[in-house]
């Protein structure tokens, strides 16, 4: 597992406050307990306060210190229907019809962000990938510099040397087919989350061509968002359209992208579309023993963060650190 300690000591430093939406369940429990231990993160669970205590303690879980809220009986409800209904006055929104969405847990929990009483969650132990994103969508919103929310997965193993090897793969979960100009902002985002992870960024643009040995649409794509995110990022190394041959074997670079800065030493992966991201690093995590932390949502004006339903409690804890230290 990777160890994290660089940002569980920033915050320890300064720590924040995490929500769960589905406080009750026994991983979130036990993540939850694990965190109030190391003393650097605070837990919000969210759901009915009898109901979170008496799953805690049959589990043996201690969660003294973690905050519960329960939807039903929280003392800022109407002002949070009221914010709620400001913003989605556009779409016809009224009491009537807010008070139901936001009883449901992954709305409350998302509005408490939104509101400042919270500064990150984490959902998606029972609820889809659609219901954790569509409130950030709906109330989180996307920062004033983006049009997309876009994810990308941190892949980890333990390298020769002794430490680890850090890499990022994107966009693996949210965008199905993304045009030029959003691969450029799933770029900038991906470098930006992969710093947190202490990746010194070379970012390749893959493909099934390299330096234009095919011709198609998709080459054609893959060719003009690495030239636009040249231009927007002059100062980070970007290349493409490449191979992942010629990404990340030096001697495949040397004969396929001759003088590139980028070929042959990748650590940042740009795949054309979901259909190849999600292939590749499901292929890195199974058959090259990486671990996979993610999908790790990116442009949003605060960190949502997406669980797999088939996650566990080490899987919550983990994902829990990289969601705070995006706040």
């Amino acid at each position: 597992m990777y160890g994290f300690g660089d940002m569980i000591q920033k915050l320890k430093e300064n720590p924040k406050t995490i929500v769960f939406p589905e406080g009750a369940d026994p991983r979130i429990l036990e993540a939850a307990s694990r965190l109030l231990a190391g003393n650097f993160l605070k837990p919000i669970l969210l759901g009915n306060t009898d109901e979170i205590n008496k799953s805690a303690e049959s589990a043996g879980y201690n969660i003294r210190g973690a905050q519960i809220i329960d939807p039903e009986n929280f003392d800022k409800f109407d002002e949070m229907v009221e914010q709620f209904c400001e913003l989605r006055k556009s779409k016809g929104m009224t009491p009537e019809k807010a008070i139901p969405i936001l009883k449901q847990t992954n709305y409350f929990g998302t509005m408490l962000v939104k509101m400042g009483l919270g500064d990150c969650l984490l959902g998606g132990a029972t609820y889809s990938t659609a219901d954790t994103v569509r409130p950030a969508l709906q109330i989180i919103k996307t920062k004033p510099e983006n049009t997309i929310v876009s994810s990308c997965f941190i892949l980890v193993r333990p390298a020769a040397t002794g430490e680890n090897e850090v890499i990022a793969m994107a966009d693996c979960g949210i965008n199905i087919n993304p045009n030029e100009d959003e691969l450029v902002e799933i770029c900038g985002e991906t470098v930006n989350c992969a710093a947190r992870f202490g990746v010194d960024p070379k970012v390749a643009f893959l493909s099934f061509s390299t330096k234009g040995s095919a011709k198609d649409d998709t080459v054609t794509k893959m060719q003009n968002a690495t030239k636009k995110a040249q231009e927007k990022y002059p100062e980070i190394p970007i290349d493409g359209e490449l191979q992942f041959d010629a990404a990340v074997s030096p001697r495949v670079a040397k004969q396929k992208a001759p003088g590139s800065p980028v070929a042959g030493h990748a650590n940042i992966f740009i795949f054309p579309d979901i259909n190849a991201g999600n292939l590749g690093y499901k292929i890195a995590q199974r058959m090259g023993n990486f671990e996979a932390y993610g999908p790790i949502l990116l442009g949003l004006n605060a960190p949502i963060n997406d669980l797999s339903r088939g996650c566990n409690a080490l899987e919550v804890y983990s994902m829990s650190i990289i969601t705070a230290s995006l706040a």
